[in-house]
């Protein structure tokens, strides 16, 4: 290990967890019973996301798990002025800014900091204000990295779509499904330099963000497959992973499925 690699570090998403309650309106599975188990299975943080339309994580959630978790919680949110009130009356640890759409079945990308460049200024100084650590989601750009340096923000985090995205249509059955009807287009070859393209993309990104002096976070769509060239990356300290992780879980249990993931996370 280098002397100047830093450690990598695992945040759970709990999210899906309530997902999973919200399918049937009620109570349970309870979001806040993980905190326990992921604390002692080797995570490093908890990520929640508290979307504007509350699809899954509710208010009165992430004020308990705020309060309760014994691990550092970072606060996925959008811009939207109504949601930054709420963050700062609930004062994470760590916000994460992250573009949002209604109709969006998951998040779809990195967030537009240049072209939103004032209003994301606003609200990162009203967060700092009250104490909380800025992490802004962005598509791995020099660009992007460089913009958010100017806005003061101590995290990017790169969003690993794209890659992800790649990886599944080379090596699993996600071509024959209906969500990926254009990879049928693509060869192994040409998926293989897709694949490469969106990895080394990463890797600059990575680079040049601490180059700047900010800390690099990494996530959406890891899996315990995809998952290792990733944690190869040294300018890359920690990864926010949830679907795969409470997937696995319904089979192994929380407990094995944490476990299993900080495993594959160590350098």
């Amino acid at each position: 290990m280098h002397a100047d690699k830093p450690k990598m570090t695992l945040g759970v998403n709990i999210d899906h967890i309530a997902v999973l309650r919200e399918a049937r309106k009620i109570n349970d599975p309870d979001p806040s019973m993980a905190l326990a188990v992921c604390a002692q299975n080797g995570a490093d943080q908890i990520t929640i996301h508290l979307r504007e339309d509350r699809r899954h994580i509710h208010d009165d959630d992430a004020r308990r798990i705020i309060s309760l978790s014994p691990l550092p919680v970072n606060l996925e949110c959008s811009i939207e002025p109504s949601i930054i009130d709420i963050i700062t009356e609930m004062r994470p640890h760590r916000a994460t800014l992250v573009p949002e759409k209604r109709e969006e079945v998951t998040t779809e990308g990195g967030l537009d900091v240049t072209g939103h460049f004032d209003q994301i200024l606003i609200t990162i100084n009203k967060l700092k204000d009250a104490g909380i650590e800025i992490s802004l989601f962005i598509d791995p750009t020099r660009e992007a990295v460089e913009t958010s340096e100017r806005l003061g923000a101590e995290w990017v985090e790169l969003h690993t779509g794209s890659y992800a995205n790649l990886y599944a249509m080379r090596h699993t059955a996600l071509p024959h499904s209906h969500h990926a009807i254009d990879a049928l287009k693509l060869s192994r070859q040409e998926l293989d330099n897709r694949i490469e393209q969106a990895y080394g993309a990463l890797v600059d990104a990575a680079n040049y963000a601490r180059s700047l002096g900010l800390k690099v976070a990494a996530g959406h769509g890891l899996n315990y497959q995809n998952v290792t060239s990733i944690v190869s990356i040294d300018t890359i300290e920690e990864l926010n992973i949830g679907q795969s992780i409470i997937a696995r879980s319904v089979f192994t249990g929380l407990a094995t499925a944490v476990s299993d993931m900080k495993s594959l996370c160590q350098r």
